[in-house]
Parts: structure tokens; C-alpha cells; sequence
């Protein structure tokens, strides 16, 4: 492990597992950002772990199935207690690749989980998560059946995703909740006023996904993607018109700072995410072993009350323009309920 990577390890609630500072997002790797490379994908996974990243996220319906057998690959041969695997479960697919809304029925919940266990080659999953809150099911009956799988050994921790303060407070009364997933950024901010409370209230961590917003706080976007139908960022509000342009000019506002500091745009927006406390880590979303090598460099930069500072009035609360999905994806978003 890097001596960065040693120096900032995190605990994830006071529930859940000691982690490195940064984890590593599978989703693109599989779907919905347009074509990527399995070989790189997997040669990416493996440099990350032999950084020092321990998590790594991913979900049974990125790429249906593809992304835990892409997984399976990057970790075989390596010892299982060093990799820390997170799985979210519960949202339905089509064969068209469509989506089908949310089953966390504890029937549904068995079947996925064993689904899972057998593409990942592995008989336990360190963090398991409900991917969407399905409104048909109590929460309660959901962390009833997950509880089981924690007894039986097949899960090591329960995690949430995307859930509002009063859904975790209600979980976490069944059983503790290692960590709830969720964007978080500097141009999606909405966690901080009761989200993030209710979880340090609770001892519960927060695995921040998102954190350079789909790349569009990356510094690296590139403008011919606005075009590219395959990739679902094409369908958001902040990526489309008058909203990209407005949200790519608090970008350029952030790399007047990281200039200063001799680092990146994606550097300072990860460090930043860092820097909101000690039970905060961020997922990124890399697909290549250069973007994983960049973002990396964020757990060793050091923000300054006064970098904080500029970073803030750079790229102020709620300064975004656009909404983080459509209005259909958002009104699926328990944390997004006011």
C-alpha cells in the first residue's frame, strides 16, 4: 500500500470495516458511459488494489452480470480478505438493457444474492445494498431479510443507497448500517443539511459516489461527448445545453485553484470530498490506469483552510445548474424526498 493511502485509512461507521480513504466504482466499466476495454478494465481494478484501494463497488445490474464477471477476473488469485467488495442489488433490467423499476423483496433478495455470489466466485460480499428504496416493500423487511444473510455469513455488513435521514434512521433501528452510498461533490450537495447529520447521529459512513460528478468536474470533459447517445449523461440536465456550459465554467473557476497547487481539476474536487470528514470515502469512477493514477494523487493533497476557502467561493452550494438525473430517476430518489 502507498504511504498515502496508509496514512489517510478510514473506518466506515462505527459498524463497518476499515477501508482505504479512496474506493474504486466499477459501473463504467460495464454500462451506461459508452464502449470500454475489458482488458484495461481489469488492469485498472488490479492497479488499484496494488495502490492500496480496498473497496470496490459494484452492482448485479451494471451491465447485467458483466461487471461482478469482470471483477471475478481482476481479483482472481489474489488473497479474498484483501479486496472489500460492495454490491447493490434490487433494480430490474430488461434484455434491451431497460429499466424495470426496484425488487427488494427478501425472496428477491436470496436470488440476487446468490446470483451474485456465484459470478463473483466468492461465498461472501463484504457490504450488500439495496440500490433504490422499492417503495412496494418496508424498509423494515428489508433489513429483516438482510440481517438473516448477516447471520448466515453470506453478507459481512448492510449498506443503504441514496436514502433520506428518516429511511436510515428506520433502518438502522433493524440493524447497523455500515455505510450509506450516495453522490456527493461540490456541485451536489444536497446530503449535508439532514442526510449527513442522521448519519454521523447514527454512526454511519458515507461512500461518496459521484464525487467528480460524471466527469463533469474532472477538468478532462470533452465536448464531443454531449453527443454520444450511448452515454447516458447525454439524457441529464447538467449535461445538456445552456446547463453544461454554465457548470463548465465553475470547472474552469476550480483550475485557476489547482494550477496554484499544482494538481488537477479531479485532484482538488476529490480532495475536497475528502476533507468533509474522516467518515467520507469516495468512490472514483476511473476506467483507465491513468485517470486511477490521477485521482489517487488526491489522498496526498493537502487543502488548506484557505484553499477550502477558495474552493467554496469558486464553486459555491447549489451553484449547479440542472438537476443530478431526470425528473423520472429523481422522483425514484428517497434522499432527494423533501
Amino acid at each position: 500500500m502507498t504511504t498515502s493511502m496508509q496514512a489517510f485509512r478510514r473506518t466506515l461507521g462505527s459498524a463497518g470495516p476499515a477501508t482505504a480513504p479512496i474506493g474504486l466504482g466499477l459501473m463504467g466499466m460495464s454500462d451506461l458511459y459508452g464502449p470500454a476495454d475489458d482488458a484495461e478494465s481489469v488492469a485498472t481494478i488490479q492497479a488499484a488494489l496494488d495502490a492500496g484501494v480496498t473497496l470496490l463497488d459494484t452492482g448485479d445490474f451494471y451491465g447485467m452480470g458483466h461487471n461482478e464477471l469482470l471483477l471475478r477476473d481482476a481479483i482472481r488469485g489474489r488473497r479474498r480478505e484483501d479486496v472489500q467488495i460492495s454490491v447493490k442489488f434490487g433494480v430490474l433490467r430488461d434484455a434491451r438493457g431497460g429499466w424495470n423499476g426496484v425488487d427488494t423483496r427478501p425472496a428477491a433478495i436470496k436470488n440476487f444474492l446468490a446470483y451474485s455470489l456465484r459470478r463473483l466466485g466468492t461465498d461472501y460480499v463484504d457490504i450488500y445494498r439495496p440500490a433504490r428504496l422499492d417503495p412496494a416493500v418496508p424498509v423494515e423487511e428489508t433489513m429483516g431479510a438482510l440481517a438473516e444473510l448477516v447471520k448466515q455469513g453470506l453478507i459481512r455488513h448492510i449498506g443503504l443507497s441514496e436514502v433520506g435521514a428518516e429511511t436510515l434512521r428506520r433502518a438502522h433501528a433493524v440493524h447497523p448500517i455500515s455505510d450509506l452510498q450516495i453522490e456527493y461533490s461540490l456541485i451536489s450537495r444536497g446530503l449535508e443539511k439532514e442526510i449527513l447529520p442522521a448519519a454521523r447521529e447514527l454512526g454511519v459512513g458515507i461512500t461518496a459516489y459521484g464525487v467528480l460528478s460524471r466527469g463533469l468536474v474532472s477538468g478532462h470533459w470533452p465536448a464531443q461527448t454531449e453527443g454520444n447517445r450511448r452515454d447516458f449523461r447525454a439524457h441529464l440536465p447538467r449535461f445538456s445545453g445552456e446547463n453544461l456550459q454554465r457548470n463548465l465554467e465553475l470547472v474552469e473557476r476550480l483550475r485557476l485553484i489547482a494550477d496554484n497547487k499544482d494538481a488537477t481539476v479531479a485532484q482538488v474536487a476529490i480532495a475536497w470530498v475528502l476533507s468533509r470528514g474522516e467518515d467520507i470515502v469516495p468512490l472514483v469512477g476511473a476506467r483507465r490506469r491513468d485517470r486511477l493514477a490521477e485521482s489517487l494523487g488526491a489522498a496526498s493533497l493537502a487543502l488548506s483552510s484557505q484553499d477550502l476557502a477558495d474552493i467554496e467561493a469558486a464553486v459555491p452550494a447549489d451553484a449547479a445548474a440542472g438537476t443530478r438525473y431526470d425528473a423520472g430517476q429523481m422522483a425514484m430518489l428517497d434522499s432527494e424526498r423533501k
